[in-house]
């Protein structure tokens, strides 16, 4: 099922027509590749899943997209896909899709903004509206619906009340927090003990500890400032969301030197590779350089965390 471009112009008259054309695009391409009946782990409620909305949420939505060149930080599209139920929302299923986007962005060169997708089901949003969590209470009343099928309400806005959302960000700081230091101590554990026996399982032992320490610090800055945080391994998307939300954040990663992407190239792909892969390669040099920048990101995020708290 296509889309009308002409159909998403009043919706997106505050973007250039460039970018509109672009959404457009890609709400098409989401369509046409998500068939979750083709994909091999297919149950029956699988086959059954389908697209119910995509709306458009963050900087791009509010009209204040980023595109610095010195800092080499750029907005991405955040996109949230209601599907139809739980099983059509696991993230295994939407790895397909995912892979087309990067390749329209990457080596076709058709999309200029690259696209961070979170998915969850319809029940879900709508339970999570109801509660009034305010991540989800932003998007119903900042988001732009690019697709919508008929006789798909979203539910009306409940509230939590200010001690509510006091007491449950307290607990995911205090957790999150302690969770990421600790596994940036093992990861500095694994690396001298690298260092001392030489041997390379270690170096990998402490890619895969390193990534975990900075996905947990993300979640945590998440789940304290907005009470929710999707359920993501990728240090690129959940980087993106954290920088939308702290922008004081964006210079804890350089852009402006191919050594420094290198880097956190790695630490991103360290949560299978540095595992499964027995040709994934990391330095001590470029570890210990990681670990100054976890360690950069924990402070500031405590700082930003305590200040909300």
């Amino acid at each position: 099922m296509l889309i009308d471009e002409n159909a998403l112009e009043e919706r997106l008259r505050h973007l250039p027509p460039r970018r509109r054309r672009e959404l457009a695009y890609i709400v098409n391409l989401l369509l046409e590749n998500f068939q979750p009946a083709k994909l091999p782990q297919a149950n029956e409620a699988l086959r059954r899943g389908r697209i119910l909305k995509i709306i458009l949420f963050g900087s791009y939505a509010r009209g204040k997209q980023v595109m610095d060149r010195k800092s080499g930080y750029n907005s991405d599209y955040d996109l949230l896909i209601v599907v139809n139920n739980k099983e059509a929302a696991e993230p295994e299923n939407w790895y397909h899709v995912e892979g087309v986007l990067l390749h329209e962005e990457l080596v076709l060169k058709r999309i200029r903004v690259p696209v961070e997708i979170i998915v969850h089901s319809y029940h879900d949003v709508n339970a999570q509206l109801k509660i009034g969590r305010p991540f989800f209470i932003d998007i119903l009343y900042d988001g732009i619906p690019l697709y919508a099928e008929p006789g798909y309400p979203l539910a009306d806005a409940g509230a939590m009340t200010e001690k509510q959302q006091h007491e449950e960000a307290q607990k995911y700081f205090k957790k999150w927090y302690k969770d990421s230091l600790a596994n940036l101590e093992i990861a500095q554990i694994c690396l001298t003990k690298a260092h001392n026996e030489a041997d390379d399982t270690f170096l990998r032992k402490a890619a895969f500890e390193a990534h975990q320490a900075t996905e947990r610090i993300y979640h945590c800055l998440l789940l304290t400032l907005m009470l929710y945080s999707p359920k993501l391994h990728n240090l690129r998307k959940l980087r993106s969301m954290a920088n939308f939300h702290a922008p004081e954040l964006i210079s804890v990663w350089p852009q402006d030197k191919r050594v420094y992407k290198r880097c956190f190239e790695l630490l991103r792909r360290a949560y299978v590779e540095a595992r499964y892969s027995p040709h994934y390669k990391i330095t001590a040099l470029q570890l210990q350089w990681l670990f100054t920048r976890i360690k950069d990101l924990q402070q500031r995020v405590k700082k930003i965390c305590e200040a909300n708290l």
